[in-house]
């Protein structure tokens, strides 16, 4: 059964502000994080939410997904435009195993000598 994702997004919202209760300087550290890239104004917020969903899926952080979905379709993205930045994804991820992957190989060298 999929994930309902607005019922997730309302539960997510809700322990993160019992966190913020305990933890006030943690959230509004994680806040300004957050909104510093957007100061810069290089980037629409569209672009950056698709940019958010790829590392999404790329971190495989459901919150994420949920927030950034919700925020990329208010900000205009369409449905081929979420795809087209998770095929982005799909392809840095793949590339990404095979790197690492190389990575093992080296290691595999280096402790067989």
């Amino acid at each position: 059964m999929m994930l309902d994702w607005n019922n997730y997004q309302a539960q997510l919202l809700d322990t993160i502000g019992q966190i913020a209760a305990l933890s006030p300087d943690t959230v509004r550290g994680y806040r300004a994080l957050s909104d510093a890239g957007s100061k810069t104004g290089k980037l629409n917020t569209k672009m950056r939410e698709l940019i958010a969903l790829a590392v999404a899926v790329s971190l495989r952080c459901d919150g994420c997904i949920t927030t950034h979905t919700d925020a990329a379709i208010k900000a205009g993205a369409s449905k081929e435009e979420i795809a087209e930045a998770l095929g982005v994804a799909i392809g840095v991820n793949a590339g990404a195993a095979l790197v690492y992957s190389a990575r093992v190989m080296d290691a595999y060298v280096a402790k067989t000598r």
